[in-house]
């Protein structure tokens, strides 16, 4: 486990706003490491371990998807946290993706 990238991808976890999301692609290209999504997900897997916390119910996949809800327990709680920031999600893909996208390169490079 590379604990160095793993710490950098929470911190910029950590950033995203309340009632926005990003995907494991925009923080592995935010991080310089286009083609490490997974090792961002790799890494979203063991953030209910980190402190301070990272809201890990923000990260999802690229077309909005809540790939990472099974880490969650239960696997509803990731929707539950994104509805309570006024997230919406349907069949487990989250409605205006692309109006609640939160890109880490435009917003902190």
């Amino acid at each position: 486990m590379d604990t160095n990238f793993y710490e950098q991808v929470y911190e910029i976890a950590r950033l995203v706003p309340k009632g926005r999301v990003t995907s494991y692609g925009a923080i592995a290209k935010s991080l310089g490491a286009a083609k490490s999504s997974r090792m961002v997900g790799h890494a979203m897997a063991f953030a209910g371990t980190a402190h301070p916390k990272v809201p890990a119910h923000r990260i999802v996949n690229s077309t909005g998807l809540l790939t990472g809800k099974f880490h969650f327990s239960p696997p509803e709680l990731m929707e539950e946290l994104l509805a309570k920031e006024g997230v919406e999600v349907k069949n487990d893909k989250v409605v205006n993706f692309k109006k609640v996208f939160w890109n880490p390169i435009d917003e902190i490079i």
